[in-house]
């Protein structure tokens, strides 16, 4: 440890400067030689850090999200060149760079906050070392190892030995039973907020080896926690459930605000946001906007959840615009008559003209009055045969051979057929 100790020296000073300054708060509130003094300084950094790391975690959010995208492509590279692991490697390397993703952008969080985890864990070390370092004196040094939580000092550790937890002024008891407390806490807090990703905001359209490594990190992780948890000081215990807590609430804030399209979380949050649009006609702010936006941009490509938005929005006569509004829908909207009744616009339908029977077509029977005649075979000029005891007869019609075809005949004057071989 002293070699890690050494790599992350520069920020020491800096992490024993942040946590005295706010132990000289809480010690006017509490008392400087207490637990709650102490035990809120570190909780303090951890906030303090957690905000700084806020614009990491939004592009750890944007760089999963991304990942997930890609995994559908990422199969079909890994099924095509199977026997040929360079060949894959490059064409993965392609792919992150024709999509702008990084795959380290989602372990930028963690990353960032190695320094400042080890850098506490060396000045915790040191304290219960009896050992000054950075900006904590001799008297800072006595104070800090007077401090207990529930019991337990701040330096302790669930495998120190009896002499060592006594030479702290505390049995070993207490210091077993609040780290192990403190241990199973932030497995929990570990596991609830891996399980919370996969089950919730995780696009369950997408079936791709990536969710397989979640599941198993879901029940990895905690279990690393726990084995790794019994050499932590009870101080670093304190920062590490901290970190965890605010990991779960901030992650369950995006879930309900800005869910991963596909998830069970976009479909309760389009649930919701449905209901507020039909109800106030209109959407709240930017954000809603841009969700709008987006959904109406994919066009046939929106997934399940985000088809039955929008139809949701036709049914209450809404209408989502590009550029992320809504408004009313005068085609589907129901219209108000003057009699004060509900009414709803309809186009009128296309009438299509009756057709006769084909034995009407070919027989000269009279037509009703009003009802246009069609141009029969046996009205045809051309086909009229003579006769012999009635005198020579008329073409019907004004005597064009011309005529305007009925539907279902052919335009034009009609082939006359082909005398009949004797």
């Amino acid at each position: 440890m002293d070699t890690i100790a050494s790599l992350f020296s520069f920020i020491t000073t800096p992490v024993s400067w942040v946590i005295v300054q706010f132990h000289s708060v809480y010690g006017s509130l509490f008392g400087p030689d207490t637990g709650w003094a102490w035990g809120l300084s570190i909780v303090s950094l951890v906030i303090l850090i957690r905000i700084c790391l806020i614009p990491l975690f939004v592009k750890q959010i944007k760089a999963t999200r991304a990942m997930q995208t890609l995994q559908p492509e990422m199969k079909k590279i890994q099924e095509r060149y199977k026997n040929d692991k360079q060949r894959q490697s490059e064409e993965m390397m392609k792919l992150y760079k024709e999509t702008g993703t990084n795959p380290l952008s989602s372990c930028l969080p963690i990353l960032a906050q190695s320094p400042f985890f080890f850098a506490l864990y060396h000045v915790l070390n040191s304290i219960a070392s009896n050992d000054t370092i950075g900006v904590i004196n001799e008297r800072l040094l006595e104070s800090a190892q007077k401090a207990h939580i529930f019991g337990a000092p701040l330096a302790a550790k669930f495998t120190d030995s009896p002499e060592k937890v006594e030479a702290l002024n505390s049995s070993l008891t207490d210091v077993r039973v609040v780290t192990a407390i403190m241990i199973v806490l932030m497995s929990l807090s570990q596991f609830y907020t891996q399980r919370q990703l996969m089950t919730k905001n995780v696009d369950t359209t997408v079936k791709t080896p990536f969710m397989q490594q979640q599941k198993m990190l879901m029940y990895v992780f905690p279990v690393i926690f726990a084995v790794f948890g019994i050499n932590f000081p009870v101080g670093v215990l304190v920062y590490w459930l901290t970190t965890n807590v605010w990991t779960m609430g901030q992650q369950m804030y995006v879930i309900h605000n800005n869910p991963t399209p596909g998830s069970k979380a976009q479909a309760a949050y389009l649930e919701r946001l449905s209901k507020h649009v039909a109800k106030h006609g209109k959407t709240r702010n930017r954000r809603e906007r841009a969700i709008v936006k987006a959904i109406v941009a994919k066009g046939r490509d929106r997934n399940e959840y985000e088809r039955k938005f929008i139809n949701g929005l036709n049914k209450a006569g809404l209408a989502a615009q590009t550029d992320g509004t809504v408004v009313t829908n005068e085609n589907g909207a129901a219209a108000q008559a003057e009699d004060g009744t509900t009414t709803t616009a309809a186009a009128p339908k296309r009438q299509q003209p009756k057709r006769q029977p084909k034995s009407k077509r070919h027989s000269g029977a009279a037509k009703p009055a009003g009802e246009p005649t069609s141009l029969t075979k046996a009205d045809d000029p051309q086909n009229a045969k003579p006769s012999g005891s009635k005198g020579n007869a008329k073409p019907a019609g004004n005597g064009s051979t011309r005529s305007r075809a009925q539907s279902g005949q052919r335009k034009g004057p009609q082939r006359p057929k082909s005398p009949s071989k004797k």
